[in-house]
């Protein structure tokens, strides 16, 4: 799309994302089955040869399905997966090309147990070994001004075991109630930096290859609960306890999309989190409609976030750039879905609110979330013109994030420094956008073992460019101005997909 673009400019910057999937299974007899799934997906961006994003996904999972009896059955799972990106400024003697990865084996056990007609056990055990690669930065060109930094590795060890029971002691209750047990170890070998009250870093330790240096451990109480008013309306509850030992820090500075993952450690709690959640369900015209209202409150603890003024890159004591506090989230959620017929599609708004307090960010003030997004909406529709082809469309909105821009400047010297609003002070633009799409299928008939179909979809159809990044930058004639430019990705962008099944 870039290259057919008349623009000379537009035509420097590069744009590129793919996606490749493969699954498979394989009948061993009636009590064992093997399934198969390999994904791999990378996108990239470069913006007229001065700075570029490139990131990606790979992941393996074999699972074995055994059936021990009737009322017994489980599946083994061998998982592996891979995220990586690398972020670049190419220009001048400051160019630098940061790269970072991070990287999972996994192995897991569930079982599922049927004691009698009113209760279903189900069971298990898995393990985690993590390996962090927060960053490698180094300069580009002859005359760049920084040497190769690498930012120490980690790796972590996560084991976790559950037990849940699904129970239906009347006929129209239903009660699911379980624990979670977890543990997660920090693993050498690593090199951890060690911060005063003050957050400046005194020494460092170093520790082997295989040594356990940290253990976090912690249980995760469930419930839930689906009462059946009538035989079209019922009323479900929950509530889950949640703790998690891998952190996203996002950097709202400028909608500048930098997320950085980091493990707990023991300069990093694990965040916690519990969640309720009440909804009414209702279907309408023998079933044709269903509808439901929900609502949400989530509490969290040990919240991460940057420090104000944080200094991001080519920082290998990073940690020391990372504050705690709490957040809340609380919202509404809305579905109309038509479920039956030729045409089917559903209707969905959310109504929310995400804020963070953290005592030494924003000066102890509340702000919002960076993935704060008060509105959304979903609009999908599909037709089935015939057995052999459909239509489809669907339109999302949503509220633009909430990011921190530049609200002043002052001279120092022969420098201009921005002054920067409260944290998350400012949003983006509003996301929305359309998408459509046609299929055709080929040997509908049943009889047939090889089947395939067409697809050619169009992305974005009316061209909407959304804002992905803002930079602020000085103008080239006039040093004292500022000026904002709008960085977006995707225009419309029309794509032919054939899925074959055998």
């Amino acid at each position: 799309m870039l290259l057919l673009s008349s623009d000379e400019e537009t035509k420097k910057n590069k744009l590129y994302f793919y996606d490749l999937n493969l699954k498979g299974n394989y009948k061993i007899n009636d009590k064992n089955r093997m399934y198969i799934s390999w994904y791999l997906g990378r996108d990239v961006f470069e913006y007229d040869d001065l700075f570029g994003f490139n990131w990606g996904n790979r992941t393996f999972t074999l699972r074995w399905n055994h059936l021990f009896s009737e009322r017994v059955f489980s599946n083994f799972s061998f998982i592996l997966s891979d995220y990586d990106y690398e972020l670049g400024q190419y220009s001048s003697a400051a160019g630098f090309k940061w790269t970072s990865d991070m990287s999972d084996i996994k192995i897991k056990a569930d079982f599922t147990y049927y004691p009698n007609t009113k209760n279903m056990v189900r069971f298990g055990v898995n393990g985690t070994f993590h390996h962090f690669n927060p960053g490698l930065a180094k300069g580009t060109g002859d005359e760049t001004i920084y040497n190769e930094l690498k930012m120490p590795e980690s790796n972590a060890l996560e084991w976790a075991g559950y037990i849940s029971n699904e129970w239906k002691p009347l006929e129209n209750l239903t009660i699911n109630y379980g624990l979670r047990g977890t543990i997660f170890q920090n693993m050498g070998k690593s090199t951890v930096y060690n911060f005063e009250e003050n957050y400046e870093k005194i020494d460092s330790t170093t520790y082997g290859s295989g040594d356990i240096y940290n253990t976090f451990y912690g249980l995760e109480p469930r419930a839930n609960f689906m009462y059946a008013l009538n035989s079209k309306s019922s009323i479900k509850g929950s509530y889950s306890r949640t703790k998690q030992y891998i952190h996203l820090a996002s950097n709202s500075t400028a909608g500048s999309p930098l997320d950085i993952w980091v493990p707990a450690s023991p300069n990093i709690n694990p965040q916690l989190a519990d969640q309720f959640a009440l909804g009414y369900f209702r279907n309408f015209f023998d079933d044709t409609y269903e509808t439901s209202i929900e609502v949400y409150y989530k509490d969290m603890k040990n919240q991460i976030d940057f420090r104000d003024h944080a200094e991001l890159l080519l920082n290998p004591e990073i940690e020391g750039e990372f504050r705690e506090g709490n957040a809340s989230s609380y919202g509404l959620e809305l579905l109309v879905r038509k479920q039956t017929g030729d045409f089917t599609g559903w209707i969905s708004y959310t109504l929310s609110k995400t804020e963070r307090e953290f005592p030494e960010i924003n000066d102890g003030k509340v702000y919002p979330a960076s993935y704060d997004k008060p509105h959304n909406v979903a609009i999908v529709a599909n037709y089935e013109l015939s057995r052999r082809i459909t239509v489809a469309a669907n339109w999302v909105y949503s509220t633009g994030a909430p990011v921190t821009f530049p609200i002043g400047r002052y001279e120092y010297g022969n420098m201009i420094v921005p002054i920067y609003s409260d944290r998350n002070d400012y949003r983006m633009p509003d996301y929305h956008r359309l998408d459509f799409s046609l299929t055709y299928k080929f040997g509908v008939n049943k009889e047939k073992r090889f089947k395939s179909e067409l697809n050619l979809s169009i992305y974005n159809v009316y061209n909407r460019k959304n804002a992905w990044m803002i930079n602020f930058y000085q103008d080239d004639q006039d040093p004292t101005v500022t000026k904002a430019e709008k960085v977006y990705l995707f225009p419309i962008l029309p794509s032919l997909t054939y899925n074959f099944y055998f």
